[in-house]
């Protein structure tokens, strides 16, 4: 199958240099990695159901006959309407359209055709509306791709008919006999033919375990790898563990969980013959930044320079001063970079830097421009790290000589996903939360209470509190009916809380706009923000003690746990209060998980189990291999996958042997996108 990997996307028919770019789009340059665009779901019209039976939520095929077509009708807006009545022998149900003339003139009085789509019941009436129409012939399943404006599922299912067509009886698999066997998997040939055109379900069953198999198997192979690598390279090894000196700085006693953190952080940098390369994973308000600080101080003190670098400038700038403020009078000197700072301000923080006057920067994106040179980087942080690419990373990283690496994330990760997505990074989990963290109480509540909500605000404020109010967009978006920022922030005026002192925040805004509303908030001087997820991560404002999310069910339930986790922070009782009026099950189900929990891990195994790892963190992990086909499901091959790596490993550290040749070229291939193949030579 490699060499289906050289012809490019345009040998297939129909398919020219415009149409081309568009599958470029979606990651298929070549009929190879057309074929590894799997379906994201599937139309079963392989057993058609009768009118009556056809279920009420959900998609299905009725087969039946016209039996009469109503004359065009034109209605509102230009639209015409064209109708038919079709029976599937036993009952009889109405088929709709809208402006699709074509649609109209090739269904013939008398002709039998699959109708696919949702059955919709008025006492005893049924109707579809815009089903999809085929021929009989075409009763079979039917894959969905994921598509572009200009580029539909059809016209991708066209392609890739062409594509499995080239596709050898024999393909090359990049899986040794022997793992297949003592894996019971399909062979390769067989999982593309049926993961695009399955014969039938149980079929699909086979491709699709095989293919999960393979895709998580080349992750822990490379991950392995990554991993290997690094622990090849040379390090700053620390001298003295100044940890006991550290822990009085602290306004409070650390945690056990945070102790064992730096006690295995420090353990890494003293003992290990390579670089440390540590995840700090704890749930909001567990203290990383005490952690981070812990292990910052024993570096400057052992004679190294420190970075942390943090997504957003508002993060960036809280944490320059909480450091700021436990470093005082220490010897350690804090600085701060961001691009929103101007030139006469960043030129001095270089020649410190440089020179090493400054022990630890904070900063964001600015830390890695070309203008930022150190004495001595021995300590590369990053804070919420799956918001920045590989190459960010490595960019700040190839600042120091094999510095050692701490990876901070906030967001809860169930062990399974965090050994997937953080294969390369040794794991501590802070899994206790220092003494005085609230519980915050949640509840769900439609649009229809939005008014007792703002009541409920209102006796906040008076009592002295703030409050936030978040919304899924910025400024109102036609296509979409959700709450934006500004129109929210113009409607509350005319409300009972439009006395208050209110504020609007988004990421669009410049930094010292940010910065400015931020400080204000924080200082009391507003009593409402109405924001975009811009306040997801890190903002600590102990006076706030209302979160309120419009539209909640746009936002995953860990991104929710981390809006929850602004308020709690000082000593009055919060409140977090979700709006939807969503009426799915499945959709009710999650925001009612939040409500009954403020545990963070809980909340993730919840996430994992309602969206799958694809949607964990509402968009694709940044800087790690696109997983194409992972899902859910395919949590329970996990341990296997692992299992068969370490035994490849074993036998063939390299993969340079014959039958493990499938499997570097997958591996490569896999890691290409992120810039990670260098060290998988």
């Amino acid at each position: 199958m490699p060499s289906l990997f050289k012809i490019p996307i345009e040998n297939l028919n129909g398919i020219g240099k415009k149409r081309a770019e568009l599958f470029k789009k979606l990651g298929a340059d070549t009929v190879g990695s057309l074929l590894r665009l799997y379906p994201r779901t599937y139309e079963d019209w392989s057993e058609p159901v009768r009118i009556i039976d056809a279920p009420q939520n959900d998609p299905c095929c009725i087969k039946g006959v016209i039996e009469r077509a109503y004359p065009p009708a034109r209605i509102r807006n230009k639209m015409t309407l064209f109708k038919f009545d079709m029976t599937d022998g036993y009952d009889r149900m109405t088929v709709t359209f809208f402006n699709q003339q074509y649609t109209y003139e090739k269904l013939r009085g008398g002709g039998e055709y699959l109708f696919y789509g949702h059955l919709k019941r008025q006492f005893s009436k049924y109707e579809m509306v815009s089903p999809a129409v085929a021929k009989p012939d075409r009763m079979k399943i039917h894959p969905v791709y994921p598509q572009t404006a200009a580029l539909t599922s059809k016209q991708i299912e066209k392609a890739m008919e062409q594509a499995v067509a080239m596709l050898p009886e024999t393909a090359n698999d990049p899986i040794p006999p022997e793992i297949r066997e003592q894996y019971h998997l399909c062979s390769l040939d067989f999982a593309i033919r049926n993961i695009h055109f399955p014969e039938n379900n149980d079929a699909l069953l086979k491709a699709r375990n095989r293919l999960v198999f393979e895709e998580l198997l080349i992750l822990q192979l490379g991950m392995a790898r990554l991993k290997g690598g690094r622990q090849r390279t040379a390090s700053h090894k620390l001298q003295k563990d100044f940890t006991e000196e550290f822990y009085p700085l602290l306004p409070f006693s650390p945690t056990n969980a945070q102790k064992r953190a730096v006690s295995e952080c420090i353990g890494d940098m003293m003992n290990c013959p390579y670089p440390m390369n540590r995840l700090i994973q704890g749930d909001v308000g567990s203290g990383k930044t005490a952690v981070a600080a812990a292990v910052c101080d024993t570096v400057v003190r052992n004679g190294g320079q420190c970075a942390l670098m943090a997504p957003t400038e508002i993060l960036a700038e809280q944490h320059y001063r909480s450091l700021c403020e436990l470093f005082q009078n220490s010897g350690i000197t804090v600085g701060l970079l961001t691009g929103a700072m101007t030139a006469a301000k960043k030129r001095p923080v270089y020649e410190a830097l440089k020179n090493g006057e400054i022990d630890i920067i904070i900063g964001t994106h600015a830390l890695i421009s070309e203008s930022v040179a150190f004495q001595c980087l021995n300590l590369v942080i990053t804070d919420e790290q799956h918001r920045f690419g590989v190459a960010q990373r490595a960019a700040l990283i190839a600042k120091g000589d094999s510095p050692h690496i701490m990876v901070m994330s906030a967001t809860p990760i169930p062990r399974t996903l965090a050994l997937m997505i953080f294969g390369d990074l040794d794991l501590s989990v802070l899994d206790e939360l220092p003494p005085g963290r609230q519980k915050v109480d949640t509840f769900l509540i439609d649009s229809q209470k939005r008014g007792r909500a703002y009541g409920f605000l209102k006796k906040q404020i008076d009592n002295g509190s703030q409050c936030y109010i978040v919304c899924p967009l910025v400024e109102q978006n036609e296509t979409l009916d959700l709450v934006s920022a500004e129109e929210y922030i113009e409607d509350l005026k005319r409300t009972e809380l439009g006395a208050y002192r209110t504020a609007l925040l988004h990421g669009k805004m410049k930094a010292a706009e940010k910065e400015r509303i931020m400080g204000a908030f924080a200082k009391g001087e507003i009593d409402i923000l109405v924001s975009t997820t811009v306040i997801e991560v890190g903002v600590n404002v102990p006076n706030a003690t209302v979160m309120m999310v419009e539209n909640a069910e746009r936002f995953g339930l860990s991104q929710l746990h981390q809006l929850r986790g602004r308020v709690g922070r000082g000593t009055a009782k919060s409140y977090c209060i979700l709006i939807s009026d969503i009426q799915s099950k499945a959709g009710i189900e999650r925001l009612r998980a939040l409500c009954r929990t403020n545990d963070g891990f809980q909340i993730a195994d919840e996430d994992l189990r309602l969206r799958g790892p694809g949607d964990f963190f509402g968009s694709r992990q940044h800087g790690l291999p696109e997983m194409k086909i992972v899902s859910l499901s395919s949590m329970v091959s996990l341990e296997d996958t692992q299992t068969a790596a370490r035994q490849i490993l074993d036998s063939d550290p390299l993969l340079t042997e014959k039958r493990h040749r499938g499997l570097a070229f997958e591996t490569r291939r896999l890691f290409s996108k992120v810039g990670s193949t260098e060290q998988l030579q």
